[in-house]
């Protein structure tokens, strides 16, 4: 089975944990993600995700203005040769949809449900191309 190794996103957009979490709402909407990574002295360090705004801004009432590092919370890492089977099995235990994808102590990316999906799905692909080949003995 192959690794995530190829499909981890490593162009994340950040933001500074300073900034507040109605810049990072505004930042998400325009460019249509869902997620924003979390800087502390120009380091990513964290993920924040609609949820994450949700549930610390929305949910109790809070002001748009509370720091994006207050709404951040702990995201489970994974190394970049885990499979996606792996990946899921964590994604589920934890109850998340995004994965920080950590390799020698840095975070070197993120990989999200979605993308997942879709890794799953393009190797199913291509499993049903190779056995229409093999049937039809081309």
């Amino acid at each position: 089975m192959a690794t995530i190794r190829k499909h981890v996103i490593r162009n994340i957009v950040t933001l500074d944990a300073a900034v507040s979490c109605r810049e990072a709402a505004r930042l998400m909407s325009e460019r249509k993600i869902g997620s924003i990574g979390v800087r502390v002295n120009g380091k990513l360090t964290g993920l924040v995700t609609e949820r994450d705004i949700v549930t610390a801004v929305a949910a109790k009432g809070a002001d748009g203005s509370l720091p994006l590092g207050d709404a951040t919370r702990d995201l489970p890492r994974i190394s970049p040769d885990a499979t996606e089977a792996e990946c899921a099995q964590v994604m589920k235990a934890q109850v998340t949809r995004h994965l920080l994808v950590e390799e020698r102590g840095e975070i070197v990316g993120m990989i999200s449900m979605r993308d997942l999906i879709q890794l799953m799905l393009d190797e199913k692909q291509f499993l049903i191309e190779q056995l229409q080949a093999y049937i039809a003995g081309r």
